[in-house]
């Protein structure tokens, strides 16, 4: 690695992109958000009307995809630019998953893509948030965090997000969804969701995000002096 790491793993809705957003703002360092990768590869395939059965050229864009992500103010989401526009919003639809889908069973992608996520650890620092970012990306990181909350807990949070946004939603359904995407990613044979065997292991259920956020921050004083 050419800086400093820290990792933060776990499922979807324990709190890790509000406190990787939180700690890179802190830090003053890079963020990763490696879940909108595939994403972005897909929306920049389709920009430039590339085919998605060319597996070569998507992943030629995929290795030198022109990308950044910025870490909002305090309160605000992160933002994620795309050959130097904003796509926070695009980025999310129903469309630029499906793009995704398509890009992401492309072996030679995932490899191109393992290299510019590891293009990502540049001076000051980066803050990597995924969920195989101690184990595949960066399993030299020195400080890595698996960061989870009970199924029922993170269904909670989706729900209010959602209702947040005005949108309606059954929290059964969500509950079973979630369950059934960490049964997924837990038993997928490539990079499964899993805690790194020096990994932090940080419970979120019964814990406010500022709770989180200082207990972390304490490990990166103790393990990052000058930061």
């Amino acid at each position: 690695m050419s800086a400093a790491v820290i990792c933060i793993d776990g499922p979807s809705g324990s709190g890790k992109g509000t406190l990787c957003q939180m700690l890179a703002l802190e830090l003053g360092w890079h963020l990763l958000d490696s879940g909108a990768l595939y994403r972005l590869v897909g929306m920049a395939a389709s920009k430039h009307q590339l085919s998605f059965d060319d597996e070569a050229a998507i992943a030629a864009l995929a290795a030198a995809l022109d990308v950044a992500f910025l870490p909002g103010q305090q309160g605000e989401p992160s933002r994620v630019m795309l050959e130097g526009v904003d796509v926070s919003g695009e980025l999310r639809s129903e469309t630029t998953g499906n793009l995704a889908s398509k890009v992401a069973v492309l072996p030679a992608v995932r490899e191109a893509l393992l290299q510019r996520q590891r293009d990502f650890a540049q001076a000051p620092g980066l803050v990597a948030d995924g969920r195989d970012m101690g184990t595949v990306v960066f399993p030299e990181a020195p400080l890595k965090v698996f960061l989870t909350a009970s199924a029922e807990e993170r269904a909670r949070r989706r729900f209010k997000q959602l209702k947040d946004k005005g949108e309606s939603v059954n929290i059964a359904t969500l509950l079973e969804e979630i369950q059934a995407r960490d049964k997924r990613d837990s038993e997928r044979e490539h990079a499964p969701l899993k805690p790194a065997d020096d990994a932090l292991l940080i419970d979120s259920s019964e814990l406010g995000i500022e709770q989180v956020f200082a207990r972390v921050l304490a490990e990166v004083s103790a393990r990052f002096p000058a930061s």
